[in-house]
Parts: structure tokens; sequence; C-alpha cells
């Protein structure tokens, strides 16, 4: 297939709206996900599969276990949302985006057992966004043989397009408050949805969090008689002001505490001793905060537990997996050059993230002048995210991503009033990438941060791919 052909898939997709605009009109029913899979022959049943559900982490969490399961020989799938430059990289193999041919034929495939469905009844409207795109990526991952798929939920779980799989763990990060408008007001409410990826019977590999997130998790594994993975545990939280981040105990050795090299562009990583499988290793991440410790310990939990279902996992696996972990825009950090600015993107999109994103800054930036860039969806909760991360800065500049669904410059300085924080407002990101370069010097920093779809701009005008 040409590149017309995929730039016309795309255009498609993208005019099924973005995965929130249909939901309040079409409340999902995974009856509807299944009716489309049994047209295409059930490609999610070609496959075994791990689904990572939860607020915050899940990505990083699903890119690491994908980093180890591929270290370990397994031909490994990945599916992930949104995507940070192009569609493609939500699907990959090994590491390798969907390519372009391969993202239009099944595009196609899709498209073609679905118009049929509606037109007989068999769907009351056509597939959403999120369904079309996961039902090519559950193609594209049965074409291909993959050993197992690394699914990450788009949002909530119970009722999310990935929860048609039967997985062989389901994996459940911290839970927060997010996306209230379609989960829920509560955390209990959300972690229910979240929750909704347990199987009975099935495995569960968690850490501790929230109480109310704890006993919604607890009692859903007792009623399901599902079982709790406990490869690794944690100690007690440990960042004030963000009650549900803590670090990874069980087999450490003792004596020693966790280290941690400069941040750079190149090898950012947080060193932690850890005995898994009987075998000493050194955690070494690219992702660098205390909370990524977490999302680590996830993953070794879920490669344990893969390793005891059969699984060619090994400690030596487990280690170089987890120091080849590639995971863009979570405190990625591009170094000063000339006489522009160290930058720093992260997509810190929530309260939760905001609490992350400063504490990591207290610990690597602490004596050193910060100007943020920074631009959310208009869902989010700014207010609260401005309160967590302005006081940190000199300056913000207030920015758009090319989204329909992003807040305005002058609604996130509105949201922002209550911060004593000097607010600047520059529409589009690449002005304010300029912006900022004009303003800051070294040892200033550029922190850029909020939407993905900032930071996915961010990252392609200053890696130079536009």
């Amino acid at each position: 297939m040409g590149g017309s052909s995929y730039q016309t898939a795309v255009a498609r997709m993208y005019a099924l709206g973005h995965e929130l605009a249909q939901w309040p009109a079409h409340k999902f029913n995974l009856a509807h996900m299944r009716v489309l899979l049994e047209a295409l022959d059930h490609p999610e049943q070609r496959f075994a599969a791990v689904l990572v559900a939860g607020t915050n982490g899940k990505g990083s969490t699903s890119a690491t276990l994908a980093s180890i399961l591929r270290a370990s020989g397994l031909r490994t799938g990945l599916y992930t949302s949104p995507h940070m430059v192009r569609i493609n990289e939500r699907i990959r193999i090994n590491g390798n985006p969907i390519p372009d041919g391969d993202f239009a034929w099944r595009h196609d495939l899709v498209e073609r057992a679905a118009g049929p469905l509606v037109a007989a009844g068999a769907l009351p409207w056509h597939p959403s966004f999120f369904e079309m795109l996961t039902a090519i990526a559950f193609q594209h991952f049965a074409d291909e043989k993959v050993d197992l798929a690394v699914l990450e939920v788009g949002m909530g779980g119970r009722l999310d397009a990935t929860n048609v799989v039967e997985p062989r763990i389901s994996i459940i990060t911290d839970i927060s408050l997010d996306h209230q408008k379609f989960l829920g007001d509560t955390v209990a409410e959300i972690a229910t949805e979240k929750a909704g990826i347990i199987r009975p019977g099935g495995v569960v590999v968690t850490l501790p969090q929230q109480p109310q997130a704890n006993d919604v998790i607890g009692r859903k594994i007792i009623a399901l008689e599902a079982c709790a993975a406990d490869a690794v545990r944690y100690v007690p939280p440990v960042s004030p002001g963000s009650p549900n981040w803590s670090v990874p105990s069980t087999h450490r050795d003792a004596s020693t505490e966790p280290a941690t090299q400069k941040v750079g562009a190149t090898a950012p990583l947080s060193r932690y001793p850890l005995e898994v499988m009987g075998k000493q290793i050194l955690v070494e991440s690219p992702l660098v905060g205390r909370h990524q410790l977490r999302n680590t310990a996830l993953a070794i939990a879920a490669a344990v537990e893969l390793k005891r279902q059969g699984f060619p996992v090994t400690p030596e696996a487990v280690e170089q997996g987890i120091r080849q972990t590639h995971w863009p825009g979570r405190f990625q950090v591009l170094p000063s050059r000339l006489q522009a600015p160290e930058f720093v993107l992260d997509v810190a999109h929530n309260p939760a993230g905001a609490w992350a994103l400063r504490s990591t800054l207290s610990q690597y930036y602490e004596d050193r002048p910060l100007t943020f860039i920074f631009g959310a969806m208009r869902d989010k909760a700014i207010a609260e995210m401005a309160e967590i991360l302005f006081p940190l800065a000199e300056r913000v500049i207030a920015t758009r991503a090319d989204n329909p669904r992003s807040a305005t410059v002058e609604e996130i300085r509105q949201a922002a009033k209550r911060t004593a924080t000097s607010i600047e407002s520059v529409e589009k990101v690449g002005a304010a990438l300029e912006r900022a370069t004009h303003l800051v010097s070294p040892p200033g920093v550029v922190v850029v941060t909020g939407s993905i779809y900032v930071v996915g701009e961010a990252i392609r005008r200053l890696e130079g791919k536009v």
C-alpha cells in the first residue's frame, strides 16, 4: 500500500473523532466490540495478552514490561494510547511501530467488516476511533503471530475496548481522580471501573495505594476468587502531598539505598538493587523519578508471574529489559545546545502526575531556575495542576496543542489565577518553544508539560521532526 492509502486511512480514523468525543452519546458496550471481532474471526483470541489499567503509570509499566519480554526473546506486542507524534506509535511489535502500509490495509479490513454490520443492524453505529484502532491492533498482533501482547487500557477498564481479551495477568497501576465525567467522582468509583479488568480466578498484579482504591480492588479479588501476585512488596508512601507514591522493597539489600546518577539526556538512570527469581540484579531504569520505581516494580512482578506461567523470562532479561526501556515524554531530558537551555519534557496530565513531576524536579533541579511551557486538555483539573506546579517556576508560558479538546491559553490563565506566578500566553507550541529559548539561558531549564499532545509537538520540533 502506498502513502496515499495510509493517509486516507488515518484521515478516516480522525473523522470518527477523538476517543472522548463519542463517549457521552455512545456509551461503551463490549458486546458491540465482540460483534466486530467475531466478523474478523476473533483476532484477540490468537495471542496471549496482559491488560494494564490505572490512572497514572500504566504506559510506563506497559513499556517496561514489553521491554523485559523482548529481552526474553519473545515476539512482543505493545498497544498504548494516546500517541505522541504519529498514530502508528500506539501499535508496536518488538518496539517497532506498525508500518504505514500494514496500518492502511488492516484499517480497510476492519472497515469492510464494520460497514455491513452497521447496515444490517448488528451494530447500532459505526465503531468509535478507539474501537477501530483496538481492532486494528488485535488484527496486527494476530497476523504477525506475537507471543504476547501488553495492552494498555484506554480509559477505565470495565467497558474499555481492550477488555474483550482474556488476560494472563491483570495489572492495576496507581489510581487517582481523572476523567471524572466518564468514570465517576470518587476514587472508589474510578477504582471500580479499573478493577473491571480482573477475571474470575485470574492473576492480579497491583500495589498499595489510596485506601478507597485498595478496598475496591481487594473486594473484587475476593469476590472473583482471583489471585494477587506478590512477587514484589512496597514500603509506605514517600512523597508529601502525593499519598500513593512508594517504592519496591522486598528482597532489597537492607544495607543499600537507591543510588541515582546525574540526570542527563542519554542516561538518566535510577539504580536499585533487587533480588528477582533468586538472583541479585541491578535495576537501572531510564525512566526518572521515584514514582517510576513503582511502575518498574509492577513490571517486574508481572514478569515473574509470566515466568511462573511458563514464559521464558530470566533475571538477566529483567535487568536488560528495564535498562533498555524507551518511553519518551516521561521526564525526558534534552541537553542544552549552544545558547539554548536544557529542556525537560513530561506528560503530567493530571494532579497525581503533577505531584510526581514536582517531586522529581525538586530532586534533580532544586537550585536551577525553571520556566514552564504548559498546555492541557479542557476536561483536565487545570487549576489543581497549576497550584501544584506553577509555584516552582519563575515564569509560565501558557500554550495549546493543535487539538480541538485543548484548553485555550485564556482558560489556563483563568484557572491558574490563584497562583502568583507570572503567566505569558503564546498560542502555538512551536512559538512557545521559541519564546522560551529567547528568554532562558543556561543554567535555566524549560519544562514542557501538561497534555501529551503539547509534549508530542515539542518533541517533534526539538528533535527536528517538523
